[in-house]
């Protein structure tokens, strides 16, 4: 901490206006100038400085954080999340959900359940890639991600090749290479969703198939819990795309959707994560370098303090997610995401 702390002074000296772009002023799917704003926020879970807007397309429902973050913004909120100090953390919580990523696999079992070469795009430290060779055996998978989490991933042999860098950059040398490409939880980070599907386009040999995961802007507890709702996830999500729209956009570029979950994809935390981010967000801060003081002893005690009253109402959260929420997430529209398998035709 006390090592990074010059280096994130440094980047704030001058205020978080200089990690943005303009704002837009119309919509980047299809380009009406019918906008609404729909959220403004800050970052909820580092806690690092800077606002955060969301925008509402009135035409197509596409959903966009505006003004977006720039090259700076990106590396400067990403940094020290996947990795860096957040890198085991992160490598915890992700590598313990073998049973959602089991259900991802199983996704491809009606459409092509023999051995084949898949690519996973973001697939962060490969947790995915280890859990679906239980479901696919035989199945070779490489992984793909821009932070160096894949690496990691290669080196603890979760994935064959790790491939380090933006998919569309690296797409041409995998031309029509891989009988699957997923992207789970990835197309929301990604500056141009429209231009990552054109490149997995070109990687899915004819007859493959795409998958893909995302977090559905159309469910109620989008509304209903406002910022708390995890998956806005800023400043690092950038897009939400409404599921006709992203039916409509893979049609056109030559695939054919043959499978549509909602249900399936469902994760449920989202009362329990709704309960922390507000706890976490009135508590006292943790001590993070961003910050430009180590906090005090009685800071931190008042945190420890305020966390633990909150432990009752983190405990229901859980329960109503798992044993009241999950079982009828789709029938009310609270699922909090969609999947979607697509063949290249």
């Amino acid at each position: 901490m006390a090592a990074l702390r010059p280096v994130y002074q440094a980047d704030l000296a001058d205020g978080t206006g200089r990690f943005f772009e303009p704002r837009r002023t119309t919509c980047p799917w299809c380009g009406s100038e019918r906008l609404t704003a729909r959220l403004r926020t800050t970052d909820l879970l580092q806690h690092k400085p800077g606002g955060f807007a969301l925008d509402r397309c009135d035409d197509c429902g596409h959903t966009f954080q505006n003004p977006r973050l720039n090259e700076a913004g990106l590396e400067f909120y990403y940094r020290d999340f996947y990795d860096g100090l957040g890198e085991e953390r992160m490598g915890g919580t992700l590598g313990g959900r073998t049973g959602m990523y089991r259900g991802r696999a199983e996704a491809m079992l009606p459409h092509d359940p023999g051995p084949k070469n898949w690519l996973d795009v973001g697939t962060g430290h490969g947790h995915f890639c280890e859990a679906a060779r239980d479901v696919l055996p035989g199945t070779v998978f490489d992984g793909l991600d821009f932070t160096d989490g894949v690496e990691i991933a290669e080196r603890e042999g979760r994935v064959e090749h790790g491939l380090r860098g933006a998919f569309p950059d690296l797409a041409p040398e995998l031309t029509a290479g891989y009988d699957v490409v997923s992207m789970f939880h990835y197309l929301e980070h990604s500056t141009d969703p429209d231009r990552e599907l054109r490149a997995a386009y070109g990687v899915v040999r004819p007859g493959g198939h795409l998958l893909i995961e995302v977090p559905d802007p159309d469910s109620r507890y989008a509304r209903l819990l406002g910022r708390w709702w995890l998956p806005w996830l800023q400043p690092q999500h950038l897009h939400f795309i409404p599921v006709a729209n992203l039916r409509h956009r893979l049609t056109g570029l030559g695939f054919t959707v043959v499978a549509e979950q909602h249900a399936e994809p469902h994760d449920p935390v989202d009362l329990l994560a709704a309960v922390w981010l507000a706890l976490d967000h009135m508590a006292p801060r943790e001590d993070a370098p961003w910050l430009a003081r180590r906090p005090g002893a009685f800071r931190r005690g008042l945190r420890t303090a305020v966390v633990l009253a909150g432990v009752p109402a983190l405990a229901l959260g859980t329960l109503l997610d798992r044993l009241a929420v999950r079982p009828l997430s789709h029938r009310l529209r609270l699922s909090n995401a969609y999947r979607l398998v697509a063949r290249r035709d």
